[in-house]
């Protein structure tokens, strides 16, 4: 066959001009507008049918317009109607990527318009979409007859998608970003599953817009099965709301409302819930007066300007299992400058601000027990405020000091009120002694004023102030040994420091300070107790060794251990503490990690007489190709535990994949000392390119007042560019 190639632009173009300048709205365009017009045609053989006013390309057809391309294996272009026809493996590639095929189409010049017969195309993001025949309108519009739609790659050997949707007649609408499908089926692996006969999603590059978005379907053994069927309302560019309904068939239904806005400094963020019900029990079961019910978690945060911000959190539930019964999310999320506790709900108001040498915030804390009730939630504190402030000098060759500021203002139903003030000031400097010694002087000082109220060792009220302070160094003598294939750093370490002599003798409300549990991070500390409500004074030693290597693969393994020293024993420190008495427990620790796939941490805690393991801490992940894993122990001796029993359990959760589609899922969460499964799940699981699925089996033995044991089968699933289906929240 002739070859025929040759830049015919210039002809086709000012023949045929595909429309071009119609757009221009020109009837003469100038040079260089008509060069930017111009359409680039190559083909194996090319003519012109004189009498039909017709022009024929044929073999490896492509034609090229502005960042659009057509090849085909023949083509003709009316010039009277200015439409173009292409036969034989027809394919256009469009300006985004999208790539469209055909047996034969039909379009306008410039090949925004036209129908095609056995039509398919592909978009960047790997959706799929093939058609008996489809027609495109206005630049955006495509109507598929007889179509199927997916988001899986497919390719010669594999030509069933895991997912399809089947419709009698489809349309992606591009300038609304919406696929709408009419008699559609959803399949998988080529079985159907559901008939709907409408269905819509949007693109997945298209903008944000009002709609309904994918349902939850699930069941319960408190509340039954359950369906909700989420809307979401785009309210503007700058908020929205998801309005959620849900219906159960053991208790009445609830509203779930979602809100998010976006103002000019800042952004707020709510969720909030509501039913007229009775209490309910574990297995649906209810009693009690039917009241409304509810609950509201919101949070926000605005800019003041470049070095200050505030913000709030609000955690309100009316009842002390609602969210446990409903299954409500988000109770221990981060809601501004403080996290509560498991089954604590926290409010706050509050300000930061912060430059290159100071901080400060100031912060209003109210808390509600959800374990608690009566009298013993009237003991909780309101804190009313909290402030800290500090400021950071550079004394250059002298090192570096910071003066502090702090308040906590706390108030109670019943018991007794506390305001404490304190003020601070610390200075330390490091230098390297001839012979490596490294050489940490540092000096701190403190002065802390209570006035405390209907506290039973003062009487009605009292006002008490004490100083503390501590003054000593810190030394470190660093051995290090490098190597052809490893790196080995060995370092002992001391701290001695000369404090405040029995700082805890007055009678103080310890507030800050009742958790707090010495570990290697804070062995070498001049004041090792946390807070402000209990100081560790007198004389004190603390002294170890950390050892580091690396190994040049990127395998590192390092640890510690040491223990402290003090002159006297302060009866305000318990043992839980590891402060009691004049000598702490031996803390070590130890870290590997293989550089990704394997991390291995643990914390023990020995008894200082018998060596005894009195608490340890383990955690370790592993990360393959073919396994995720990760692990938490935990040992707690009960001579060392604060609520006086031993505790012990672990967290595991783990996917294996058995092979490059199927996994199989196990997570556990187990008291031992109680022998309870707070979490015990597993199921089987399928992935690939373009969907997830997991048919999961849980039980809980957890008890909470009412709410006890049960079990349930989980399906979950997500598809890519629709969404997702399940939750894990269903019990």
């Amino acid at each position: 066959m002739a070859v025929w190639k040759s830049t015919v632009a210039a002809f086709f173009a000012a023949s045929v001009s595909f429309h071009a300048l119609a757009q221009t709205g020109a009837a003469e365009p100038a040079p260089q507008q008509a060069l930017q017009e111009q359409v680039e045609l190559t083909a194996d053989n090319a003519y012109v049918l004189e009498n039909e006013n017709t022009v024929v390309a044929e073999g490896n057809v492509t034609v090229r317009y502005r960042d659009r391309v057509l090849t085909a294996d023949t083509l003709t272009y009316n010039r009277d109607t200015g439409r173009v026809r292409a036969r034989g493996n027809v394919t256009i590639l469009e300006p985004d990527g999208t790539q469209r095929y055909a047996e034969e189409i039909e379009t306008s010049a410039d090949l925004s318009d036209g129908y095609a017969v056995g039509f398919s195309m592909r978009t960047p993001q790997g959706e799929t979409a093939a058609a008996n025949s489809a027609i495109r309108r206005s630049d955006s519009y495509n109507q598929l007859d007889r179509a199927i739609f997916t988001a899986c790659e497919l390719c010669d050997e594999k030509t069933t998608p895991t997912w399809a949707i089947r419709a009698r007649k489809a349309v992606l609408n591009e300038e609304t970003g919406m696929y709408s499908y009419r008699d559609a089926v959803f399949e998988l692996a080529g079985v159907p599953i559901i008939y709907l006969p409408y269905f819509a999603h949007p693109d997945p590059k298209a903008e944000r817009r009002s709609g309904f978005l994918i349902p939850t379907v699930g069941s319960s053994s408190k509340t039954g099965p359950l369906y909700q069927q989420p809307y979401y309302w785009a309210i503007s560019d700058y908020q929205d709301l998801v309005i959620a309904p849900i219906i159960y068939t053991k208790v009445n239904p609830l509203l779930e409302l979602d809100y998010r806005k976006r103002f000019y400094s800042g952004d707020i963020n709510a969720n909030f819930s509501f039913t007229n019900e009775q209490f309910f029990d574990g297995d649906g079961e209810t009693f009690g007066d039917q009241e409304w019910r509810g609950h509201l978690f919101a949070d926000g945060k605005f800019q003041i300007n470049e070095n200050w911000r505030w913000g709030f959190g609000i955690e309100e539930s009316t009842d002390d299992l609602y969210t446990e019964r409903y299954d409500i999310e988000g109770e221990n999320d981060k809601r501004g400058l403080y996290t509560n506790q498991p089954r604590v709900l926290l409010s706050q108001l509050y300000t930061q601000g912060q430059s290159r040498n100071w901080y400060a915030d100031g912060s209003l804390l109210t808390f509600d027990n959800l374990r608690l009730t009566g009298a013993s939630e009237d003991a909780i504190g309101d804190v009313l405020p909290l402030a800290h402030a500090q400021k950071d000098f550079e004394l250059g060759q002298f090192g570096y000091a910071s003066i502090g500021a702090s308040a906590a203002f706390l108030e109670r139903a019943a018991g007794p009120d506390s305001r404490r003030l304190s003020a601070s000031a610390e200075w330390s400097t490091t230098k390297i002694i001839p012979g490596g010694l490294v050489f940490e002087p540092f000096a701190n000082a403190r002065y802390d004023n209570y006035d405390i109220e209907d506290f039973p060792l003062t009487g009605d009220s009292d006002s008490i102030s004490r100083g503390v302070g501590s003054l000593g160094a810190k030394m470190s003598m660093p051995f290090y040994r490098p190597g052809q294939t490893v790196d080995i750093l060995i370092e002992p370490i001391v701290m001695a420091a000369v404090s405040t002599s029995s700082p805890n003798d007055e009678p103080l409300p310890i507030e800050d300070s009742l958790y707090f549990e010495l570990d290697t991070s804070t062995l070498f500390n001049a004041n090792a107790q946390a807070g402000y409500d209990l100081y560790e004074g007198d004389q004190k030693i603390a002294a170890g060794l950390s050892a580091t290597a690396r190994w040049k693969s990127g395998i590192s393994l390092s640890g510690i251990v040491g223990r402290r020293w003090r002159s006297e024993a302060d009866p305000a420190f318990d043992v839980a503490s590891n402060l009691d008495g004049t000598v702490s427990d031996w803390l070590a620790g130890l870290s590997v990690d293989f550089n990704g796939p394997f991390s291995f941490d643990t914390q023990v805690r020995l008894d200082d007489d018998t060596l005894e393991l009195n608490r340890i801490d383990t955690a370790f992940e592993l990360n393959t190709d073919r396994v995720r894993a990760s692990a938490v122990y935990y040992q707690i001796d009960e001579s060392v535990s604060r609520s006086g029993l031993a505790q012990e359990g672990i967290l595991l959760y783990s996917e294996v994949n058995i092979t490059d589609n199927y996994l199989l899922l196990y997570e556990l969460r187990r008291e031992f000392e109680q022998q309870i499964d707070i979490r015990h799940s597993f199921g089987i699981g399928y992935q690939d390119d373009c969907s997830r699925f997991e048919l999961i089996y849980e039980r809980t033995e957890r008890l909470n007042q009412e709410l006890g044991p049960s079990e349930s089968i989980l399906f979950r699933f997500a598809l890519a560019t629709i969404g997702e289906l399940g939750t894990r929240n269903f019990d």
